[in-house]
């Protein structure tokens, strides 16, 4: 794997026309130590707002279009119609108001606290069986739980989770609390969900990155796949292949849990749709079931409501977000941590060094970036499979999630959950769950000295 990641960053170097004359370092010298992740899209703010910043670069027109976007990504929706017509439309079922009402601070949800906590953000998919092995909506709710609705309209559900709490030992002696949740839905106002109907947590992630993730190309995700696993190692990760018209003009999916979306702007529309029940071109319809039938008569706020220039600058604003700069990178214990993370095979999936491509931002195009992920689909055992298939990936299939900016998760949200639950209050705890093909970075994390153990952890802070 060492040999692997060192081929990686020389070619990923010499793709973007960086000088990689002292890369015989060892890996963990040159790629795992580097401050700008997001190349020239990285931001020196690490303060509560340094996930809400554009690239030192972006200037003119550029710079107006985003922060247009930021004004539509931070400004909440009212139900059509009123006298504000560019954000008229809500609903008629919904989650939040706004897109900053999930991605706080434009970084990660929170998962509730308990049966009564009504103030997390989070969003719950719904979903059967199909005899073809894929995902039905329920019949009277769709495909998400809306818990709230405008005026008039009763709300879908109230979601309600509880977290059941189990120990982990390590061979020192040394315990840790790991918690997953029990979820079911109260106060259902359509009738009861179907008796097949499986439910699924997930957590808003943070938005920052995501031009840098799209601008990857598909080519460089299909050579790190490795669906057979050729090499022997576990690690079998498969590139997330959408159709796109016909099969020949497929592509990578590469957005949410599953990687279910292939670009920013799918990203963006989904969750306008979904989450807010704005529609766009792309997705002109809200999901209003047959029971729901008195939402059928409200009225929109246009058809769609969000287009052209206005949801425009909102994708740029997504995609051009800036990377957080690393801190810490001279600390001892840091430098430490970045060799037990690849002794521990952390990077079989957390691929540090990726390339992109060409993109309509300087600061985005021909990058090296230093993401930790892959971008592919990995099987991570029955212990976070959810039952719930999307797109191509199985219940058990989620795609590497990216580990830039987990350092200043804290300052910006106050608290930190990870995994697509949320139900990892630590970086401890989110090694801990990993199984499937995670499984052997779990066991060699779980056999390291309690010294090692916080070195990686403090290698992971300086991300």
């Amino acid at each position: 794997m060492m040999r692997r990641i060192a081929i990686l960053v020389v070619t990923a170097y010499a793709i973007a026309g960086v000088a990689a004359a002292d890369l015989v370092r060892p890996a963990a010298d040159v790629e795992l130590l580097l401050a700008r992740s997001g190349g020239d899209a990285t931001t020196e703010v690490q303060t509560g707002s340094a996930f809400t910043q554009h690239p030192e670069t972006l200037e003119g027109q550029a710079l107006g279009q985003f922060a247009r976007g930021n004004r539509i990504f931070s400004t909440p929706w009212i139900e059509a119609p009123a006298s504000v017509t560019h954000f008229d439309g809500l609903g008629p079922f919904y989650t939040r108001r706004s897109c900053s009402g999930c991605h706080v601070h434009d970084g990660r949800g929170r998962p509730p606290a308990g049966p009564d906590d009504s103030a997390a953000t989070i969003v719950v998919k719904l979903g059967r069986p199909s005899p073809s092995g894929g995902r039905l909506p329920d019949a009277r709710y769709g495909g998400v739980l809306s818990e709230r609705a405008v005026g008039g309209l009763a709300a879908e559900g109230r979601v309600v989770v509880e977290w059941d709490e189990i120990e982990h030992a390590y061979p020192d002696g040394a315990r840790v609390a790991l918690r997953r949740p029990r979820i079911r839905v109260a106060d259902l106002g359509y009738g009861p969900l179907a008796a097949d109907t499986r439910l699924s947590l997930r957590i808003p992630p943070a938005v920052f990155g995501a031009g840098l993730l799209e601008a990857v190309p598909d080519s460089l995700l299909a050579a790190l796949a490795d669906s057979a696993d050729a090499d022997g190692d576990g690690v079998s990760g498969r590139v997330a292949w959408l159709p796109r018209g016909t099969s020949a003009h497929r592509r990578a999916g590469r957005f949410g849990w599953k990687a279910a979306q292939r670009s920013v702007a799918d990203q963006v529309a989904t969750a306008l749709n979904e989450d807010m029940g704005i529609t766009t071109p792309s997705r002109p319809r809200t999901e209003i079931t047959a029971v729901e039938r008195a939402a059928r008569s409200r009225p929109s706020g246009g058809h769609p409501e969000l287009k052209g220039a206005a949801l425009e600058a909102l994708v740029n604003y997504c995609r051009w977000l800036a990377v957080p700069v690393r801190r810490g990178l001279e600390d001892a214990a840091v430098r430490r941590g970045a060799h037990c993370f690849l002794d521990s095979g952390c990077a079989s999936c957390h691929i540090p060094t990726l390339t992109t491509g060409a993109a309509d931002q300087p600061a985005i195009g021909r990058q090296v970036i230093h993401p930790y992920t892959d971008i592919l689909l990995h099987d991570m055992g029955p212990e976070l499979a959810d039952g719930m298939p999307e797109a191509v990936a199985s219940d058990a299939e989620w795609r590497t999630p990216p580990l830039w900016g987990l350092g200043l998760a804290e300052t910006v949200n106050g608290r930190r959950f990870l995994l697509h639950d949320g139900r990892a209050r630590t970086l401890e705890e989110a090694i801990l769950w990993h199984g499937g093909e995670g499984s052997r970075s779990r066991e060699a994390f779980h056999a390291l000295r309690v010294t090692e153990r916080r070195d990686l952890v403090q290698f992971l802070e300086s991300l």
